[in-house]
């Protein structure tokens, strides 16, 4: 697999090879993501203790909802790739995908069931599955190719940045005594709306628009065969890797089955998102110097190791000590691989079909990502915690040796 890529010129609209990395719309969809990010983080963290706790779902029914909102995710991910290939436009779905999100979040405040949580939680994630491809489409088109590890890197850092302001507000809001969901729910719902205001200022590249009318146009049904080789075997790799992804919410309730308190649950999650932070940026730089499968084989084997530590600590010596340095191992693992996935399937994908490969890509991922929640949580509920995370261990484990083995290859390799 090719996994540094080549500068090539731009088509009319698109980046000059020599521009700055730092375009006007890397610069606003960063800021947009990072309202969105501090908007959800600000919930995410206490909403499995919510719906445990509170409502009274087992983590079966947690397993349940969140392999439901990855189902509908991955139906909405390749789909909306294709059309905005088919359209050569990018903006109308980042800003309606945003604008679903904070619909989302509404419908969590007027939750008092878990049902009505599980509605909230999908309206939330089809958009974002409207927005995702192309928003990551117009990323990649917005900078030099050489450069788009670093552009994909400052996207996931501002991206995790606002996880990070989310975390810390949740935490305070936590430690004022707002521990009721709703009134976090009230708070979170402007920098989400904000988002989509910021959104709105974004600029078509025409890169888009361009590779369609000199190419025929992929069909979604042929989007599976008409994938270079390398980046099939790519897909069938992430798919393995998801499957033993379940939802970080698992690792929020180990801790809290771990004895730790709402609040510094909650410190747990800022330390994994400061620890993602750090790294994303430099990671994608360092992706467009030594290329991808490096860091991305060394990012599956820490999650194996973070998972692996986590099914185990209540073994380890100061156990309570370790689940701090695993989260920050976990941390790790997604820096160094987030942001530098995307920018390699952006890489290996043709530009008249870029947001639809990037569907495609996060399509699979969500198609790994439901059975793994929903065997996740039957395994946390049935047999016990460390056997849930000894499952996502292997299933990463297998994943990064075959990494190792077919996606290292020289720079400029065919």
């Amino acid at each position: 697999m090719t996994d540094a890529p080549k500068p090539t010129s731009a088509p009319p609209g698109g980046p000059s090879p020599a521009r700055a990395f730092l375009s006007r719309n890397l610069i606003l969809v960063g800021l947009a993501s990072l309202l969105t990010d501090m908007s959800s983080e600000m919930v995410y963290p206490i909403l499995p203790l919510f719906l445990t706790a509170t409502l009274g779902a087992s983590p079966r029914v947690l397993g349940l909802i969140e392999g439901i909102v990855e189902a509908v995710a991955s139906l909405t991910r390749v789909m909306s790739g294709w059309i905005s290939d088919v359209m050569g436009k990018r903006k109308p779905f980042a800003v309606g995908g945003y604008a679903l999100s904070v619909l989302g979040k509404l419908s969590l405040y007027l939750a008092a069931s878990w049902p009505l949580v599980l509605g909230g939680r999908v309206l939330d994630r089809f958009g974002k599955g409207i927005r995702t491809a192309p928003r990551d489409a117009l990323l990649a088109e917005s900078v030099p190719q050489d450069q788009r590890g670093r552009a994909f890197g400052f996207h996931k850092a501002m991206d995790t940045f606002g996880a990070v302001l989310g975390v810390i507000f949740a935490y305070v809001l936590i430690r004022a005594g707002h521990s009721e969901l709703r009134s976090v729910l009230v708070w979170s719902l402007a920098p989400a709306a904000l988002a989509v205001v910021v959104l709105c200022f974004l600029r078509e590249t025409g890169e888009g628009r361009h590779a369609a009318s000199k190419r025929p146009r992929v069909k979604i049904t042929d989007a599976w065969h008409r994938a270079p080789a390398r980046l099939r075997l790519f897909y069938l790799i992430v798919f393995l890797f998801a499957l033993g992804g379940s939802s970080n919410q698992f690792l929020l309730l180990r801790a809290r089955g771990m004895g730790f308190s709402d609040a510094n649950t909650i410190l747990l999650y800022l330390v994994y998102n400061l620890t993602y932070l750090a790294l994303s940026y430099p990671a994608g730089k360092l992706s467009d110097r030594i290329g991808r499968a490096p860091l991305l084989i060394t990012g599956y084997f820490i999650y194996a190791a973070s998972y692996a530590g986590i099914a185990m600590v209540d073994l380890l010596p100061a156990p309570t000590m370790m689940i701090w340095w695993i989260f920050a191992l976990y941390g790790t693992y997604i820096g160094l691989t987030d942001g530098v996935e995307k920018a390699l399937v952006s890489d290996m994908s043709p530009s008249d079909a870029r947001a639809t490969f990037l569907g495609l890509h996060a399509t699979i991922t969500a198609l790994g990502l439901f059975p793994a929640s929903l065997i996740a949580g039957w395994l946390y509920d049935t047999f016990s915690p460390s056997t849930a995370f000894w499952f996502g261990s292997v299933c990463s484990l297998i994943a990064g040796t075959l990494a190792a083995a077919f996606l290292r290859q020289p720079r400029g390799a065919a």
